[in-house]
């Protein structure tokens, strides 16, 4: 026992100093917020960007019970990172009571999806969900759940190179897979199969990519039901299978988290697995971050093992993520528009326009930022006033940052607030009009801006 807990305190003592100021590698890639089980995707209508969705979880929490929504993550470089905020919550969600787990997403017939697992209210059965968006970043509306599923723990859903959609799902060591039907609410009942006893030391989180013609399910497993998971893969020559057990592609590393789960991306000629770990928490299991290493296949097509390290893609000293909050998402994305609108008519504005209005005393709008660790970030907030001068506060918190008078400005332009402090968890970020001072000009807000900075970068 003594050995064990000396080479739990070397090993997070190693975390410590290899993490310390952020760290220098591209492994974690996200290392402001806690995310796990990443679902990678280059979308049709735009080849030049990756986009990465995840489960999220809390800081300090020491179990996997609360899990309450998912994040977008977007990068033209692999380098450089846009947290596009919360694009789907339990609050978001009636039907659901708890358990927002992994997920996937897919872009069909012109529309974006996102395919996630929460708990049924008043059941407590593991349900399939389906939401949808006209753009990548959301939010989500929910459309209700995958009918013919049980237990539907864990979804990826594979769109086929002839347009079929196919949903695989899987919990406690089984594996099931069935083609949908073309409005993705239903599986076709006579297409459904069992693939456990194809699956070697299956457990969960199913996940098919296609290369040179063959179908490559990738999982995690036990082996056998020993804790933590390990990562394998079956190959077939159809979508359902039947499928050939490879072997172990992510075998046990320091730092793992006592769950893995992941998917694979082509982008910009170049496989990538991403799957997570629990690095960034210094080994807390229940505190995971996304990792990505370059995936490869030998002359055979097995899949070459990855061994995790910190340089992961080896495209830079390390990533920085910016979070993106769209004024006029609100509640879908965590925040709260009071007594102010959602306007289009100042042209130029980002996502689906920008939020207006602020008449009264204390009208406002407030977006939601999600990090990991207390951490500092330069703040900016892009805005418009048209016919004059705005008067207005800034909150982060519930502590006033700044009371600024926000100048004319026709057009949508950038203000940079300089350097403010999150606190672990939930920061609310609020801007109102104030009660004391009138206004010469109408505010628009279209976003706010939060980059990441580094302690090394401050000095």
């Amino acid at each position: 026992m003594m050995n064990q807990e000396f080479r739990k305190l070397k090993y997070i003592l190693i975390l410590y100093i290899s993490f310390i100021g952020q760290g220098f590698a591209q492994n974690p890639v996200f290392t402001h917020v806690f995310t796990a089980d990443p679902s990678p995707h280059v979308w049709p209508d735009n080849p030049d960007k990756l986009w990465v969705y995840t489960s999220h979880d809390e800081p300090g929490s020491n179990n996997h019970y609360g899990m309450t929504g998912y994040h977008a993550f977007s990068t033209t470089d692999m380098v450089n990172w846009t947290d596009h905020g919360r694009i789907l919550h339990l609050e978001n969600v009636d039907w659901a009571e708890s358990h927002a787990w992994a997920m996937d997403a897919t872009y069909y017939r012109e529309k974006y999806y996102v395919i996630y697992c929460m708990k049924e209210a008043g059941i407590g059965l593991f349900r399939t969900g389906v939401a949808v968006s006209d753009v990548p970043q959301g939010p989500f509306k929910d459309l209700g759940y995958v009918k013919g599923v049980e237990f539907g723990q864990d979804p990826a859903i594979f769109i086929d190179d002839d347009g079929t959609p196919y949903l695989y799902w899987g919990h406690d060591r089984k594996c099931f897979a069935a083609e949908l039907n073309e409005d993705l609410m239903s599986i076709k009942p006579e297409t459904y199969v069992d693939l456990t006893k194809q699956l070697t030391h299956v457990f969960e989180g199913p996940w098919v990519h296609k290369k040179d013609g063959k179908y490559y399910l990738t999982y995690p497993g036990l082996t056998p039901r020993r804790w933590p998971e390990k990562m394998f893969y079956a190959v077939a020559d159809n979508p359902l299978g039947p499928y050939e057990f490879k072997g172990n592609f992510i075998d046990d590393f320091e730092g793992q988290s006592g769950t893995n789960h992941g998917g694979v991306v082509t982008y910009k000629g170049k496989d990538m697995m991403f799957y997570h770990s629990a690095w960034l928490s210094g080994g807390l299991s229940e505190t995971r971050n996304v990792m990505a290493d370059y995936l490869q296949n030998d002359k055979n097509g097995d899949i070459i093992p990855i061994v995790p390290s910190k340089e992961g893609l080896g495209l830079a000293k390390r990533t920085r993520t910016t979070l993106h909050l769209e004024a006029e998402n609100g509640f879908a994305a965590g925040g709260e528009l009071y007594n102010v609108i959602v306007d289009t008519w100042i042209k130029g504005y980002s996502g689906k326009g920008y939020v207006t209005n602020f008449d009264n005393p204390f009208d406002h709008v407030y977006m939601l930022a999600q990090v990991a660790k207390k951490s500092k970030y330069r703040f900016k907030v892009r805005y418009a006033s048209p016919d004059g001068e705005s008067n207005h506060d800034i909150l982060i918190n519930s502590h006033k940052y700044k009371e600024f008078v926000f100048p004319q400005s026709k057009e949508f332009t950038v203000i940079d607030f300089g350097i403010v402090e999150l606190k672990a968890g939930d920061n609310l970020v609020r801007i109102f009009k104030r009660d004391w001072k009138p206004s010469k000009g109408q505010l628009a807000i279209d976003y706010i801006e939060l980059e990441q900075v580094f302690e090394d970068e401050l000095n």
